[in-house]
């Protein structure tokens, strides 16, 4: 007996790639981020999913899938607790990712891809100009953040997708639980907070202002966190 098509749409809506490489990765970030950040970086993966979808890219043609997976859910594996803390979170994230990935038995060229998703995923105007899977992860982190990134494919999901995907993986008050870890990381090493830097400025709001920008516009963003 098979379900519903809605019920089998809204499996195949938070399915993750059947692949060796997506359970190691889940393996190493889930006891070493906190389970808002957690969530939010398997939601980037299921938004940026949607991304491809409506720039009609094909997975196996276009991008592979268990890559991307690899690029959202450790793209903010700079502020997991067993991490160095030596470098601005998105370059320490995406060393740790790159040679997490050829230990793993991926090409240099791949690691290098997801670096380069990793590394640039805060820095608009630059990851959409470097290829299929900075688009996507930079775009899967815009949708969950709802707007203050960035809103241009916010229509990729309806909010019927969107309730099914926070059911699964819950924003346990994301934005804040995410810039917590940002503002320790970027406090504990002055190269890991540098000036006009997403980690350095938010360092520099909370120790001025008890509050980011980026916290403050998200209050009215699509998910409200």
């Amino acid at each position: 007996m098979t379900g519903s098509p809605r019920n089998q749409a809204a499996t195949d809506l938070i399915a993750l790639p059947g692949t060796p490489l997506t359970g190691a990765v889940v393996q190493l970030i889930k006891p070493v981020e906190s389970p808002s950040v957690f969530n939010h970086s398997i939601r980037t993966y299921l938004f940026a999913r949607l991304v491809a979808t409506r720039l009609q890219l094909a997975a196996g043609q276009d991008y592979e899938d268990d890559l991307l997976f690899a690029a959202c859910a450790l793209h903010d594996l700079g502020v997991a607790s067993d991490g160095p803390h030596t470098q601005r979170f998105e370059v320490e994230g995406a060393d740790r990712a790159a040679a997490f990935l050829v230990e793993h038995g991926r090409s240099e060229a791949d690691a290098d891809e997801v670096w380069q998703a990793i590394a640039l995923h805060t820095s608009s105007g630059i990851a959409e100009r470097r290829g299929t899977l900075c688009v996507l992860v930079r775009e899967g982190v815009a949708l969950d953040f709802g707007g203050p990134m960035g809103n241009a494919y916010a229509d990729c999901l309806s909010d019927e997708q969107a309730d099914i995907i926070h059911a699964a993986y819950p924003r346990l008050e994301m934005i804040r639980s995410l810039t917590d870890a940002i503002v320790a990381q970027a406090a504990k090493n002055p190269k890991n907070g540098p000036r006009y830097a997403i980690p350095g400025e938010f360092l520099r709001e909370r120790e001025s202002f008890g509050r980011t920008r980026m916290e403050h516009a998200c209050g009215s963003s699509r998910w409200g966190d």
